[in-house]
């Protein structure tokens, strides 16, 4: 589906918000970007606001609970985390792609001892600052798994990825241990939060069992049945679904998805033996692949709007799912946040300015796609939070190194500061939905672009300059006007990302990439890795109701105007 277009000099409006590019083949074309503040689209939901991790036990350490401030702070709403392993049995130690918390052991006679004194340092941690969990419900206790030798893994960047399934990802050897397990849990948790509390958190099973499963579908489906079951009568209100798939646009992910539709909609449930299981949530997961390509890393965006889109496809399908929130699950340049940046050289966007605008260019399209498939869109989870007592700026696809916050945590900065209602954005420079899904972001000219809200008393426009390819050439001449200001002035804050603005990246090299950093060098990197004006604020007059706004956008910089009145 194409929205209809026509072309202005050196403007393309366009009905939908999504942008169409009219021509702009040339970087000696200026970029020129309008923001129609009376052409509303929808509301500025805080889709963004997701975040999750493999390794639960950082979550309640010194690097993880700064962050975890950090990322409360920055969202006018409660921020949902979602973390692997919450029933993984162990002895809380972190490691790569590893968490436990003992919750589940046995005796000498096989009876259930429960322990729930680390779930609860760790969900003590997000309630702490306002945070809800998207709690998993998994994976496998050793005492309950069918194999459950070997269970820990030692996995470690360049290893096999395979290595990390072992025991707990098998199949429970009984089922109503497990159902019990998990009615405990969540009764437990109504008796320490409160019944309205829980009520707000959103439960789910497993992840990725098209991958992370050792047992057959309809085990997982009798799992989920058992499962369900249990939280439900724990707390008859709370909020469960699936399946959270990976490579969603794939056949074997859209087996598994509609072989999960027909269960849920239709077929007899192991537990009550009545038609259908409940699902208050949809998840499924997004990955890019980006590769190096003539020694640099090319990004590939579009694989992961693909995914996307066949999620939204597959949730606009069913009728019973038409109200039903749906969350990208993971939703990522790539699969791996553990794997560095030395082990896997095309990761090696994450520390600068590439992963920053990616993350801009790609929400956008999220969003985009939202609106076109008419479905529920409640939020994208990043898979990327801290590693916590690793070397300085590894390279993993992380938010902070060492309680240094990376550029990408800026862009959520400016996220958080987009209130109101989305309004339209063209941009003779922007690529459009379609040929960002299809083909990514590989011509000859960047996608220099934006999305913009108006509020009652301000506006923002976030803009990027982005492109797939990691090469930086001279910075480009951006103007942005903005119609429909309902005031004669308006005080403008111009926030930005690129090499020398909220880069703690760019800040550490120049100090020559010390891995043992002083205290005063220490201070110095968190400063610069906050969110930073590219200048003074100051007044602009508006004429008939317009601004206008003129930069210098560096490629993969990202700007956010915020225009109060």
């Amino acid at each position: 589906m194409r929205s209809h277009s026509f072309c202005l000099p050196l403007l393309c409006f366009i009905i939908v918000h999504f942008t169409i590019n009219c021509h702009a083949q040339s970087n000696k074309t200026p970029a020129f970007i309008q923001v129609d503040c009376n052409k509303t689209i929808g509301p500025m939901y805080p889709a963004w606001a997701w975040f999750g991790y493999d390794e639960p036990n950082y979550t309640y350490m010194k690097d993880g609970k700064k962050l975890l401030s950090e990322i409360a702070a920055l969202s006018p709403v409660p921020v949902y985390i979602r973390a692997h392993s919450l029933l993984v049995t162990g002895d809380g130690t972190p490691s790569l792609k590893w968490g436990s918390t003992n919750a589940y052991t046995e005796d000498a006679n096989s009876n259930p001892v429960y322990n729930w004194t680390i779930i609860d340092s760790i969900f003590d941690t997000y309630i702490q600052r306002g945070m809800k969990p998207l709690a998993q419900i998994g994976f496998m206790p050793e005492a309950l798994s069918v194999k459950p030798q070997p269970y820990k893994h030692d996995w470690q960047p360049g290893d096999p990825y395979g290595k990390i399934m072992t025991g707990w990802a098998y199949p429970p050897k009984d089922y109503k241990k497990w159902a019990a397990l998990v009615y405990q849990w969540v009764k437990h948790s109504v008796d320490r939060y409160g019944k309205n509390e829980v009520e707000s958190w959103y439960w789910e099973l497993w992840n990725e069992p098209n991958g992370y499963w050792k047992g057959t579908m309809d085990e997982f489906f009798k799992l989920y049945d058992y499962t369900t079951d249990a939280v439900k009568r724990a707390l008859p209100t709370a909020k469960i679904g699936g399946i959270n798939i990976a490579g969603t646009g794939s056949k074997n992910a859209q087996k598994w998805l509609h072989a999960f539709a027909k269960h849920c909609f239709q077929d007899t449930n192991y537990v009550t033996g009545k038609k259908g299981a409940p699902v208050d949530i949809i998840l499924f997961h997004a990955k890019g692949s980006p590769k190096v390509v003539n020694g640099h890393v090319q990004m590939n965006m579009s694989r992961q709007l693909k995914d996307i889109e066949a999620g939204f496809k597959f949730v606009a399908a069913y009728p019973q799912l038409k109200n039903i929130p749906v969350v990208i699950g993971e939703s990522d340049p790539e699969g791996c946040a553990a794997c560095g940046m030395h082990t896997n050289p095309e990761n090696a966007y994450r520390n600068g300015t590439m992963y920053s605008s990616y993350t801009a260019a790609s929400f956008a399209r999220e969003y985009a796609l939202a609106d076109l498939y008419n479905i529920h869109f409640k939020g994208a989870v990043s898979w990327s939070f801290e590693f916590e007592n690793q070397p300085w700026f590894y390279g993993f696809r992380d938010l902070a190194t060492n309680g240094v916050d990376k550029p990408v945590l800026n862009v959520f900065r400016m996220l958080g500061m987009m209130k109101g209602n989305r309004v339209a954005v063209a941009s003779n420079q922007g690529y459009d939905l379609r040929m960002a899904v299809d083909s990514g972001f590989r011509q000859s000219y960047a996608d220099i672009n934006g999305m913009a809200c108006k509020n009652t008393h301000d506006a923002t426009v976030l803009i990027w300059n982005y492109h797939d390819d990691d090469v930086k050439p001279a910075p480009e001449n951006v103007t942005v006007q903005i119609k429909g200001i309902p005031v004669k002035q308006v005080l403008l804050h111009h926030y930005r990302i690129d090499d020398e603005h909220s880069n703690a990246y760019e800040a550490w090299k120049k100090m020559g990439s010390p891995q043992n950093p002083s205290t005063e060098q220490i201070a110095e990197l968190e400063r610069a890795g906050q969110l930073h004006l590219l200048g003074s604020p100051e007044w602009i007059n508006t004429n008939n109701g317009e601004a206008v706004i003129n930069m210098l956008l560096p490629r993969q910089g990202v700007s956010l105007l915020k225009l109060d009145w």
